[in-house]
């Protein structure tokens, strides 16, 4: 499935990584990174060794055909609206397991350049268990294309990952969660300022599907 997954990111759709993962070969963490398209995950696990457990809405679960091969990988289902106690008891015991989680802190897929707010479940799990945070940021032409267009349709897409962020907080006051995820929001836009100097998707219009190197 591994060698799988990477011809299907690197060679079908073409991927770049502007800067290699930092996630360790072992060792417990939580991998943070932008959302534009359902092929990111695939693209996001190509770009590293460690199998990573997806923190994913729940209704993705229930596609035909898909919750299957989900539930053998691990995925922790997350329902959407509200506070999910039983996906956050998940996460800890995947952390608490050694084990890389894997999340989306803007909640959905974004459809423009702009970083929609980050959710503070990330910084709550990373400061309550101590691991770091691993960010990364993802842009190509997959963005704002339905879910069997982006996965099917051939794309062009490039991958920045940066260094681990160590919050070393204990508190996880409303204040402290606020500034924490402010912090992991700065790291990954660092990080589409990198994919940006390697002539990135930002610039283009929408729909083009050839990469246009900045001049």
């Amino acid at each position: 499935m591994r060698f799988v997954n990477q011809m299907f990111a690197r060679v079908y759709h073409r991927l770049e990584v502007c800067s290699a993962s930092t996630i360790p070969r072992a060792g417990a963490g939580i991998l943070v990174c932008n959302h534009i398209s359902s092929l990111d995950p695939m693209l996001i696990q190509a770009s590293t060794n460690r199998l990573i457990t997806w923190m994913m809405a729940r209704e993705y679960l229930e596609l035909p055909g898909l919750g299957l091969f989900f539930k053998m990988i691990g995925i922790i289902p997350v329902q959407r609206g509200g506070r999910d106690l039983s996906s956050t008891r998940a996460a800890m015991r995947a952390l608490h397991e050694g084990r890389i989680l894997g999340i989306f802190p803007e909640g959905r897929i974004s459809t423009t350049n702009d970083l929609l707010t980050f959710q503070t479940g990330a910084a709550m799990l990373a400061i309550k268990t101590g691991v770091p945070i691993y960010p990364a940021y993802i842009d190509g032409t997959q963005r704002n294309k339905e879910m069997l267009a982006a996965c099917v349709v051939r794309n062009q897409a490039r991958i920045a990952f940066g260094a681990p962020i160590i919050l070393g907080r204990c508190q996880t006051d409303r204040a402290t969660l606020e500034a924490a995820t402010m912090e992991i929001k700065q790291s990954v836009a660092i990080l589409r300022n990198r994919c940006r100097r390697h002539g990135g998707f930002l610039d283009r219009p929408i729909g083009v599907e050839k990469l246009q190197p900045r001049e």
